[in-house]
């Protein structure tokens, strides 16, 4: 069985994480909750960074549902081709418009399982949505929070939606609105998937992972280096 963090040392991993960050959002570039849903739909196996590249343009001249349609399949596809999968996605992000359009009066629902029956919407976008947007206490679980949380002990599991289960048993009341993106950055910028930042980890002390980055443990020893000597010349004989 994964060791597991008690209440109280995730209470304190949080209340550090709130402190180095007291007011924290997502990086994806958005004005409203119809341009978050489209942002955080082309986010899928992308960066924030990239959708951003791509974004910025499109919002220019579609940030609503109608403008979205009236653009159509082809035509966003040329603002979003930088982005992995864009072919569906483009089709995705016009047809949960249309729908948005004829069932919800162009209004983004603040209902997750709404949310969740438009196309190209999963539960970690809808969680992403209704939690940033609305302000709702969901945990949206990424590749980041995934590994954050099983690599800490604060909520290990073998998937994404035992996480979120767990994250949410697990996560003071007071800290469940932001704790998405508490973790997400702390994921991206410090618990790194190939080398983790713990020298410069504010939770290190509290975190369970074993191979900690930094320390006499996971230090490699470097190899005595041997100084090649040259070979004597053969001094020849007059």
């Amino acid at each position: 069985m994964p060791r597991k963090l008690t209440k109280a040392a995730a209470a304190e991993l949080y209340q550090r994480l709130h402190d180095a960050t007291p007011a924290p959002t997502t990086e994806l570039n958005y004005a409203d909750p119809y341009t978050l849903l489209v942002a955080v739909t082309l986010s899928a196996q992308a960066t924030d960074v990239g959708v951003n590249r791509a974004t910025g343009p499109l919002f220019k001249i579609a940030n609503t549902p109608e403008k979205m349609v009236a653009l159509g399949v082809e035509k966003l596809g040329d603002y979003i081709k930088t982005i992995g999968l864009w072919r569906n996605k483009a089709k995705n992000v016009v047809a949960l418009s249309q729908i948005l359009i004829e069932q919800y009066d162009s209004v983004v629902p603040q209902d997750r399982d709404a949310l969740e029956q438009l196309p190209g919407v999963g539960r970690k976008t809808a969680n992403v949505v209704v939690n940033t947007a609305f302000g709702q206490p969901t945990i949206a679980v990424d590749t980041h929070i995934f590994r954050v949380s099983n690599r800490t002990g604060l909520a290990p599991g073998k998937t994404p939606l035992a996480v979120e289960k767990a994250l949410e048993k697990i996560t003071p009341d007071g800290f469940m609105r932001d704790a998405h993106h508490w973790l997400i950055l702390h994921g991206r910028y410090i618990c790194k998937a190939r080398t983790p930042d713990c020298p410069n980890c504010r939770i290190t002390d509290i975190c369970l992972y074993k191979d900690k980055t930094g320390t006499d443990s996971t230090a490699k020893k470097k190899a005595p280096t041997r100084t090649k000597r040259s070979p004597k010349k053969k001094e020849k004989k007059i």
